[in-house]
């Protein structure tokens, strides 16, 4: 058992359809003429990399696969951090904090990217953040003080939640939608999830391993934690690595480069409001504090709290590519509000079950239904924006979001602290339902290039 996991839990106690149809022309445009051109490509790209549809650019591949390196260092961490700052001897506040600072520095420097994109090209500022996750790994491990870690922890890429928060994601988002054409941007979006949610799913699982090293090596559970941290840090060299295969932008000269908003500004912004209201919502079901909500009422370890994550990761991981089968029947914003729902009507019910068995099957359920939305979300809006916006849609979009969600995890903590009942799970169910709600009522006529094509 991982005792300092374990005394930690202990401790805790943004008329719409008219500025979208002057983007449709130029980005149809400039995707079929960054579809490639050499036919030989295509199979050679289904051949090595089954999970790209078919007539992904090379790219897409690397992307996943960096995706899936920073996946299993953020399923690792999330559930480490926590026990890790325990063994330091830091307070249940200032393990709040830290986490909160990462949350607030993440939002920080992913608006910052978004407002600069257009003056770098996506790989320089993907190499950059790569050599920022190193350095951010390095320095958990090797400082022990309260002050430097909350500054690494501001201004590195450290994640507490089970999601992508981190500057990475519009930078990969905007160049995975150069990948491939508007057919196939969903499905590669959903591929890029899936491998984030199963490898993810994994690296939460091994948050155990630095017991066993205790256990088997006899190492201090400090030194096992440490290392844990170091291969964060590896993960991050693995990830500049392949970062550095990425083409230089502009690919031709027929390329668009990246602009600030400007057609798509009230679009982006409308989305990016909502957005902030789910990730308020989520803030108080993240991972961390659904760990310790299940330590208080049922009396759950950490390595029993991290299985019960893996196999939601698992499920949240299958229903991607569900995801994409629906949203070609029925669209991009109804797959998000139909799925969405019942996967909030379960956290509504969770707080009023008094065994456990009822809770676990709850959380799968809406682990099966609650993550499709992600992959049509990030297609939705790189489809209603021209492709010179992308990069910065995608931040835009992506900063209010880790702000609010930075937000409600101390507010949770509070709640959690008065009563074992459950309210942040209640608050989270009915916040979501109503962000639902208004996302179909302001974007259910707004519609994205192929469903328009393919009529009503």
């Amino acid at each position: 058992m991982l005792c300092p996991g374990r005394a930690l839990w202990r401790c805790h106690g943004i008329d719409l359809s008219s500025a979208i149809g002057a983007t449709t022309l130029r980005q149809e445009a400039y995707l079929a003429a960054q579809t490639p051109t050499n036919a030989s490509r295509e199979p050679l790209a289904k051949q090595r990399f089954s999970l790209l549809p078919a007539g992904a650019r090379p790219a897409a591949a690397l992307l996943l696969t960096s995706r899936g390196l920073r996946a299993f260092g953020d399923g690792l961490v999330s559930l480490l951090l926590p026990a890790y700052l325990a063994t330091l001897g830091f307070s249940p506040f200032k393990i709040g904090v830290l986490a909160t600072a990462t949350l607030a520095g993440s939002a920080a420097l992913t608006l910052t990217v978004g407002f600069v994109a257009h003056h770098f090209s996506r790989r320089s500022l993907l190499i950059a953040a790569a050599v920022l996750m190193v350095v951010t790994g390095g320095a958990f491990a090797l400082v022990q003080d309260f002050w430097p870690l909350l500054l690494v922890a501001f201004v590195g890429t450290l994640n507490p939640s089970s999601g992508d928060v981190s500057v990475f994601l519009p930078l990969e988002h905007a160049q995975l939608a150069h990948s491939v054409t508007d057919r196939d941007r969903t499905a590669l979006f959903a591929r890029y999830s899936l491998v984030g949610s199963l490898v993810g799913a994994v690296g939460a699982l091994a948050a155990g391993a630095p017991d066993i090293l205790r256990q088997v090596v006899g190492l201090d559970i400090k030194q096992a934690l440490q290392i844990a941290f170091l291969l964060y840090a590896f993960l991050g060299l693995g990830a500049l690595l392949l970062y550095r295969k990425l083409p230089d932008e502009p690919l031709d000269a027929r390329a668009v480069p990246a602009e600030p908003l400007r057609k798509s500004r009230t679009i982006v912004l409308t989305l990016a409001a909502l957005f902030s209201l789910d990730a308020f919502a989520g803030g108080f079901v993240v991972q961390s504090l659904m760990a310790l909500w299940l330590f208080q009422r049922f009396g759950l370890s950490l390595p029993a709290t991290g299985a019960i994550f893996f196999l939601t990761g698992i499920l949240s991981g299958g229903s991607y590519l569900v995801a994409v089968q629906i949203s070609k029947r029925i669209g991009l914003v109804n797959t998000m509000v139909f799925t969405h729902l019942p996967s909030s009507l379960c956290l509504l019910l969770i707080p009023f079950m008094s065994s456990l068995g009822p809770v676990i099957a709850l959380l799968l359920i809406r682990s099966a239904l609650s993550q499709m939305d992600v992959p049509t979300r990030t297609s939705y809006v790189m489809a209603v924006v021209s492709p010179g916006e992308r990069a910065a849609a995608a931040g835009v979009t992506a900063v209010p979001r880790s702000l609010a969600a930075a937000a409600s995890p101390m507010l949770a903590g509070s709640l959690l602290a008065m009563s074992g009942f459950g309210w942040p799970l209640l608050i989270a169910g009915a916040l979501k339902i109503v962000y639902d709600m208004l996302l179909l009522a302001m974007f259910r006529k707004v519609r994205p290039p192929e469903e328009r094509r393919e009529g009503p």
